[in-house]
């Protein structure tokens, strides 16, 4: 609540949106840090695990004591409580393509249902009332339209889910969206993210370039060495010369990866100390085994970890200042003077300091090569080097400074405090200040950090790619390190070339390259995000086709819009279904935009798995979800709404021939609890053990990912196979009502006893024939459902004779019905595994 004084002790769960007056001590999920701020993690919210700064008011950060603040004058203006912590345009249902082909066949049996009434209707020759004989027809056809098609299916999709989240061999996936399992079983484009997604987002310092001189693993020592020589004669000795010593460029190098960061060390509170005393003792015990790093970027801990290898370490910090301890034991202590945040915008980051014991004011800066190579001096080796890394998988940084006199940054400081107090465009205002001081900045280095491929990511890639799947990495990262990645990965295979997409700026320069493409056979393209946006401006439709030949595509310095806009656009130019995996925030819309979202919880927070359809936590888990679940669940469901379809067009047929036999009068042939039982009871769990039919073992699926690529097609569910069960349904619904009529006795109800009990037995015969693979639970149902009609003759009296179906003559009659019902379709699916079997029956043999 605004205006209410909370105290939190450490780690606290706090509900809270309002900005802090002060800070004493850290609240949600925090760690002390110092008076005035905190660090907190919003996971109960967004689900974000990255820790946050949060930093007091500036009027109140200098209070004395914490009761100063109740004789203060404050106002608090805030915005009116939202409902969304987020404002953003997502997609919140999905609707699978296998709902929509049912809806499609749905709407040609309502079709089938009027045609058939008014047929009905016509062939009556519209004696009497005509409109009320009409309107009966269509109730007693009304079984044609599958009503319990839709139920049927939401459980089998409830029932996928389960199995997906229970299946071992895919530890801590999750379901979000239960109502499209089965498009992981018909996906032909599969559009991933690369760091945290492809690799594990675990940043190992590798590489450190001075211009003329570079160090790898093997030669850290070096490094070493040279921090160990006297601090004191080096930083005294480091005034400015014609040419720098060695020694002397790498103290500066390693000094400024040391302070140019957003990092914060940590220290646990020893065991059985706690009020006050706790964060005093804490703030001055600096063991290095008590310290932890925290902060938003993987790639900043990684640099302060190595800095802290090599001998220089960062012990201690706070709002207004930082320590690092030499590697002889010296304490040097800095004044934080000005802190300029990392932004995707600006890709840099800075931060001014005070040297306490020389009085020097220095500006620190790193970022990214595209932001930094115009902000440092001339240098003939940056972007070379940057290529280098960038070959070799690296994650690149560039490391400047600049000196400041007193006078430099007291201007500097005004003009930017003058910035910050504009009412309008006060964020331009404040950039320009600040890019005022990035000028002719003195280059000290170049880092570069590895991010590892995940594990299993190789073989998961080749699976995916011999399953028909065609996979495009969307990547914010730099072209060489992207394509280094998609050759380690096996994104793109050892025997395709690979055509780099010339950066264009204009019409004709497309053209060019565009026509340079088209020349190339079975290559993968690797493209820009600049040189995409003007193709798709000019040439959308030709670079989209011509990349959708590729085996793969990599799309490199992606924006999170461009992303999503590539989702889109293979959606409406190829029609296929998409799917998009991602493991940051930057990936939401990505996620959001396919027709399928799947999320990794990686180390940039569960946003992305909050907002996808399905959460994993490796990328290797995809192959099994797709080649084991995704199918099985498409061909379930597939089988399924066909079998349901079955279901009421068969007792619809029984029907047109009973009215049509007795000069097409509109009566029921069954009624009452015949019908009731008939949709529940007497065929329900045996059709919806369909679900837990399959094809091949999960074994199989993955050692053959080739069998996925039939599901692409879509044969498993067509108005061809529609048709199938349509002629199926005629035919047996026709059989089993002459059948009865011609072998009845002297009653109707003899009709009804024989007719009725032929259609249940040919049911549970449809779906034995329907199962590939049994399971126990499929006999189960069987049985129980068989024991279930035959218990309840017993109290059918109303619609059965009771005597009469005890006889010798009624089971004949049933029987014989029945097996001219089946036998022939037996036959016939005998003779097409023989003659043309399916491609997995090698694999059931």
């Amino acid at each position: 609540l605004y205006g209410c004084l909370c105290f939190l002790l450490l780690d606290s769960h706090i509900i809270c949106s309002q900005p802090f007056v002060t800070i004493m001590f850290a609240g949600s999920s925090c760690t002390y840090f110092t008076l005035c701020s905190c660090f907190i993690r919003t996971d109960q919210l967004d689900g974000e695990t990255d820790w946050k700064l949060k930093v007091a008011v500036s009027c109140t950060q200098r209070l004395p004591a914490l009761g100063d603040l109740f004789s203060i004058s404050a106002y608090v203006y805030a915005q009116k409580p939202q409902l969304d912590i987020h404002s953003f345009e997502g997609t919140f249902t999905r609707v699978g393509l296998l709902d929509l082909e049912l809806n499609h066949l749905t709407k040609a049996l309502f079709v089938a249902l009027v045609a058939l009434s008014v047929v009905m209707v016509t062939l009556q020759g519209f004696v009497g009332p005509w409109y009320r004989n009409l309107f009966r027809f269509l109730l007693l056809f009304s079984y044609i339209i599958p009503i319990s098609l839709r139920v049927n299916l939401d459980m089998g999709k409830a029932a996928y889910g389960w199995m997906i989240m229970k299946d071992e061999s895919i530890p801590g996936t999750v379901v979000r969206t239960s109502t499209i399992p089965e498009e992981l079983g018909r996906l032909v484009y599969l559009l991933t993210d690369k760091t945290g997604t492809l690799t594990q987002n675990e940043m190992v310092f590798k590489r450190l370039h001075l211009g003329t001189v570079s160090y790898g693993a093997d030669t850290m020592d070096e490094i070493q060495t040279h921090l160990r020589n006297p601090y004191s004669q080096v930083t005294q000795s480091s005034a400015p010369k014609v040419r720098k010593s060695v020694s002397i460029r790498v103290h500066e190098a390693v000094k400024a990866i040391a302070l140019c960061h957003n990092v914060t060390p940590v220290y646990e509170p020893r065991a059985g100390v706690t009020g006050e005393a706790e964060y005093a003792e804490a703030d001055q015990d600096f063991s290095d085994g008590n310290r932890t790093y925290q902060a938003a970027s993987p790639d900043e801990v990684a640099l302060v970890q190595w800095t802290e290898s090599v001998g220089l370490t960062l012990v201690s910090r706070d709002l207004a200042s930082m320590q690092l301890r030499t590697p002889g034991g010296q304490i040097l202590t800095y004044c934080i003077l000005q802190m300029f945040p990392f932004t995707s915008e600006s890709k840099r980051m800075g931060v001014i300091v005070r040297d306490e014991s020389t009085a020097e004011i220095t500006f620190y800066m790193k970022g990214a090569d595209v932001a930094m190579s115009s902000i440092v001096q001339y240098n003939d080796w940056l972007e070379e080097e940057c290529g280098n890394m960038a070959r070799e998988g690296l994650r690149t940084l560039v490391v400047a400074k600049r000196a400041l006199t007193e006078e430099q940054y007291q201007d500097f400081e005004s003009r930017y405090s003058q910035a910050k107090l504009s009412i309008h465009d006060r964020a331009l205002k404040v950039a320009a200040v600040v890019e005022s001081l990035e000028r002719e900045m003195e280059l000290l280095c170049l880092t570069g950090v590895e991010d590892q491929l995940q594990a299993d990511v190789r073989p998961t890639l080749e699976m995916l790619r011999n399953a028909g799947i065609k996979i495009w990495m969307l990547t914010g990262d730099k072209l060489e390190t992207a394509t280094c990645i998609a050759k380690s990965s096996h994104l793109v295979s050892r025997t395709q070339d690979i055509h780099i997409f010339r950066p264009v700026t204009n019409r004709g320069e497309a053209h060019l390259e565009l026509n340079a493409f088209r020349r190339k056979h079975d290559c993968a393209l690797v493209i820009s995000g600049d040189s995409l946006e003007v193709c798709l401006k000019y040439y959308e439709h030709e670079l989209v086709e011509l990349a959708c030949q590729c085996p793969a595509v990599v799309c490199c310095r992606c924006s999170p819009t461009q992303k999503a806009h590539i989702v889109k656009l293979l959606q409406q130019h190829t029609g296929r279904r998409t799917c998009a995996i991602g493991d940051g925030g930057n990936d939401v819309s990505m996620i959001q935009a396919a027709d399928c979202g799947i999320g990794i919880e990686g180390k940039e927070g569960r946003q992305a798995s909050l907002a996808a359809d399905f959460s994993i936590t490796q990328f290797k888990h995809i192959g099994r979800l797709l080649m084991v679940h995704g199918r099985s669940s498409y061909k379930r469901s597939a089988a399924l709404g066909q079998f349901v379809m079955h279901r009421g067009l068969i007792i619809s047929t029984m029907q047109a021939v009973f009215s049509s036999v007795f000069y097409f009068a509109s009566v029921p042939l069954y009624q009452g609890f015949l019908m009731v039982g008939y949709a529940t009871l007497y065929t329900m769990f045996p059709v919806f053990s369909l679900v837990l039919d399959q094809d091949v073992k999960p074994e199989m699926a993955m050692l053959y990912p080739e069998l996925y690529k039939d599901l692409t097609k879509g044969r498993s569910l067509s108005f061809k196979t529609f048709l199938v069960w349509v002629v199926i349904s005629i035919y047996q619904g026709g059989i089993l009502m002459y059948g009865a009529l011609l072998l009845f006795e002297s009653e109707f109800v003899h009709v009804v006893a024989i007719s009725f009990t032929a259609l249940i037995l040919t049911e549970l015969l449809m779906v034995a024939l329907t199962v590939r693979t049994w399971h126990w639970l499929m006999a189960v149902a069987e049985v129980l459902s068989l024991g279930c009609y035959v218990a309840s003759l017993a109290f059918l009296n109303e619609y059965f004779d009771v005597a009469f179906i005890t006889t010798v003559t009624f089971v004949w009659k049933v029987s014989a019905i029945t097996v001219v019902s089946c036998l022939p379709l037996y036959v016939l699916k005998y003779l097409k595994r023989k003659l043309s079997p399916p491609s997995y029956s090698k694999l059931t043999s």
